[in-house]
């Protein structure tokens, strides 16, 4: 030792130099996939990226430090876009869409070969904006706005997965989530369901004021038939009888009365009481 420095032994020099090449070897031999990920073998010696094999998985792998794994997320994964896109008579509209896709994990070599890690700009974006100005060209502002929705959110979904189905892509979904109208537009729409609505509301009502008056004159017209069915049935013999029989109780009361019998019209008897 001389100035308070450590000397170290040259026989110790090699060891360390092998030690530090070891170090570096061993981080570039070893790649540990987090999960929702999975990696592409790319190898500088053998024909570059290997598609026909399954990517690495997660957890830790050991590689050739030679090689390269290119590490893709396989988790679902959501596109937000807003774009505009124009209507079966020319006029702007702004669709906001949320789509769901992933990578096919099985064929991440193909994918990172044919296309790259940057697939969402070179294939989804276009291939959404491509079905959704295909579809909503087909509609008119009022279908947009109401009763459509969600038959265009279907066929965008349908059209967008037939552009992605050869490219190593998996399309899930695509919601429509918001469709806006030009100012002008959307006042003269929702006016004019308004107006439809207040046409509806009061043929409604005709109906309902119809159908109660024709109620009371079916139930008019069946007292009327009952009074006149009644009518026919009263003739004079029952009237009699009916008479005769009215006498007979009165006669049995407690209460005093004359009763003069046939002295009545039609023969019926007159009943005189206290009063």
């Amino acid at each position: 030792m001389s100035n308070g420095q450590l000397q170290l032994p040259k026989s110790l020099m090699p060891l360390i130099f092998l030690g530090i090449v070891a170090i570096i070897f061993l981080s570039k031999s070893t790649v540990t996939l987090d999960s929702g990920e999975a990696g592409v073998l790319w190898k500088r010696f053998d024909g570059g990226v290997v598609t026909g094999e399954a990517p690495l998985g997660e957890g830790f792998h050991i590689v050739a430090p030679w090689n390269e794994v290119i590490v893709y997320e396989v988790r679902q994964q959501e596109l937000y876009e807003k774009m505009k896109v124009l209507s079966s008579n020319g006029l702007d509209i702004q669709l906001e869409t949320s789509t769901w896709y992933l990578p096919k994990a099985q064929e991440l070599g193909k994918l990172h070969q044919q296309i790259g890690e940057n697939y969402l700009e070179r294939i989804i974006k276009p291939a959404l904006r491509s079905a959704a100005r295909s579809v909503v060209g087909r509609y008119t502002p009022e279908q947009l706005y109401s009763s459509k929705r969600d038959v265009i959110q279907n066929e965008i979904y349908e059209e967008t997965k037939i552009i992605l189905d050869d490219q190593f892509i998996q399309l899930n979904e695509v919601l429509v989530r918001d469709v806006t109208l030009p100012a002008t537009i959307k006042d003269a729409i929702e006016r004019k369901l308004k107006q439809e609505q207040e046409s509806l509301e009061y043929e409604f009502r005709l109906v309902t004021a119809s159908k109660e008056a024709e109620k009371v004159r079916i139930e008019a017209q069946g007292k009327a038939d009952a009074n006149r069915i009644l009518s026919a049935s009263l003739n004079d013999q029952i009237l009699r009888d009916k008479g005769i029989e009215a006498t007979l109780q009165l006669s049995s009361s407690p209460n005093s009365k004359v009763i003069v019998i046939g002295s009545g019209k039609d023969g019926m008897p007159i009943i005189l009481g206290n009063q």
